[in-house]
């Protein structure tokens, strides 16, 4: 993004921004899909659910185009709302996206349709990814693999639909990283907040803070070095 030009520290935590600011994240090339609604498919949940239902029994009788109609409907979800904000890099999101697209296909013989849809069961194969990926990479992450393990284990109320569950993890994202800053030098904490949450200027950023925008650049520098040794410290638990 633009906005990270002139910054190089930030390029190295694209996640954080991501994740404060989750309406304005994007979806990477390789899951670039416009979130659209199944085709025919009709305002009212239950005949939206009917319609998910018949493309989960085509997919499951070997229909590719089903299938990949649902992974279309669904995946930009998870990848912004679950994959990118735990994983808090582009890249391992989407490696993490891949591999739960692969996961799909190899086990949607052993999806049981419920009520809830099919978002829920594709959320759990892509937390059990997410969850392989941390194993792997234990510093300077929001979360840890107990974290998604007891997400798992708490699955989000049944009878809500896959924007509320959505909405959900967005708001523990975030509620992770404003525990992050809370943790911080408040000098440090608005610094973050006002020109990564809040996209302002360089320039009104510095005048928010009473400094030049050099001297402002220095202590947003400073404050995202306290931010990741703050995680490394706290193994990405707070």
């Amino acid at each position: 993004p633009a906005r990270l030009r002139g910054t190089p520290e930030l390029r190295s935590w694209p996640g954080l921004m991501l994740t404060l600011a989750p309406q304005a994240a994007k979806i990477p090339n390789s899951a670039r899909h416009q979130e659209t609604k199944v085709p025919q498919v009709s305002e009212e949940r239950g005949t939206e659910l009917e319609q998910e239902r018949a493309l989960c029994a085509r997919a499951q009788a070997g229909d590719r185009d089903a299938l990949a109609s649902l992974l279309r409907l669904h995946g930009p979800r998870l990848y912004r709302s679950v994959l990118l904000p735990r994983l808090g890099s582009r890249v391992l999101a989407e490696d993490a996206l891949s591999a739960t697209y692969t996961k799909v296909v190899e086990k949607i013989a052993q999806f049981s349709w419920q009520s809830v849809g099919f978002y829920p069961w594709l959320r759990s194969v892509g937390l059990h990814v997410a969850i392989d990926q941390l194993r792997k990479r234990r510093r300077e992450c929001l979360f840890e693999p107990n974290d998604l393990e007891r997400e798992l284990e708490h699955q989000s109320d049944p009878s809500g639909s896959a924007e509320a569950i959505e909405q959900h993890d967005l708001d523990v994202a975030r509620e992770r990283v404003q525990s992050l800053l809370r943790a911080l030098n408040p000098r440090y904490a608005l610094a973050i907040r006002l020109r990564i949450l809040e996209d302002v200027p360089r320039e009104s950023a510095a005048q928010t803070l009473g400094v030049s925008v050099s001297t402002f650049d220095v202590v947003l520098h400073r404050a995202m070095a306290a931010l990741k040794k703050a995680l490394a410290e706290s193994g990405g638990a707070l």
